[in-house]
């Protein structure tokens, strides 16, 4: 809870002083399932899915925010790691899980483009592994930010690795659940998925239940940074 706390605390202070600003869109397509006590009664957990644009790492803040309300996955680990397990306990228990799936941070410089497209490199099995063995088919909504790689940059040197450029502009953009078409392909893949398949079957599965949730990231992109996702219409 001082994890929690300290960094609304923190965050609060630094757009009341001006020090940065920031846009929220579509705050009331997560507002609306979060406040939805029969989504929880249900045990239908929520997903929000997102880039990782920003990186603040050192020793000390992982021990911070591992007693925080993090989930610490180590690479390398495979899908079959602790974090995963609890994150299907916690969905299950119809609570909110985030998932940054492309593993570690990838600021939008480093996107790779193709025929004026940009991409955001593939997300990790986790995701998929998390989305078959959850019990109830959890509400899925995708994220995207902007201007979080301006506030920490990667490539400084000490000690300006550590601190903030202020006088960014930060967005966050709440798309709309995922639904129909895309819905119906989360449905069957992890119906797939508990049918005995093979491992390599399996696998294939779980990759599927991945693209799904990176193309859906990659459009809610593309309607806020463009084409390229490196900027912002």
């Amino acid at each position: 809870m001082l994890t929690v706390t300290t960094i609304g605390l923190t965050c609060k202070a630094v757009f009341k002083l001006g020090l940065c600003s920031i846009t929220v869109n579509g705050l009331p397509n997560l507002v609306s399932v979060v406040e939805d006590d029969a989504r929880r009664k249900r045990r239908i957990g929520l997903i929000t899915v997102s880039n990782h644009i920003s990186t603040y790492t050192s020793p000390v803040l992982s021990y911070f925010f591992r007693n925080g309300q993090v989930l610490e996955t180590f690479r390398g680990n495979g899908v079959y790691q602790r974090s995963i397990d609890t994150a299907i306990e916690k969905l299950n228990d119809g609570a909110w899980v985030h998932l940054f799936g492309e593993g570690k941070v990838n600021q939008p410089d480093k996107y790779p483009q193709k025929d004026g497209l940009g991409h955001l490199p593939r997300f990790k099995w986790g995701a998929g592994r998390i989305l078959s063995e959850v019990g109830n088919l959890p509400t899925i909504i995708p994220m995207w930010l902007t201007g979080f790689d301006r506030l920490m940059p990667e490539g400084r040197k000490f000690p300006f690795n550590f601190m903030p450029r202020f006088g960014q502009h930060l967005s966050v953009t709440f798309g709309e659940p995922i639904s129909g078409g895309e819905l119906q392909k989360i449905v069957n893949y992890r119906h797939a998925s508990r049918s005995q398949p093979s491992a390599a079957d399996l696998k294939a599965f779980r990759s599927a239940l991945v693209t799904v949730l990176h193309e859906s990231v990659e459009s809610l992109g593309r309607s806020v940074s463009g084409d390229s996702l490196t900027g912002e219409k």
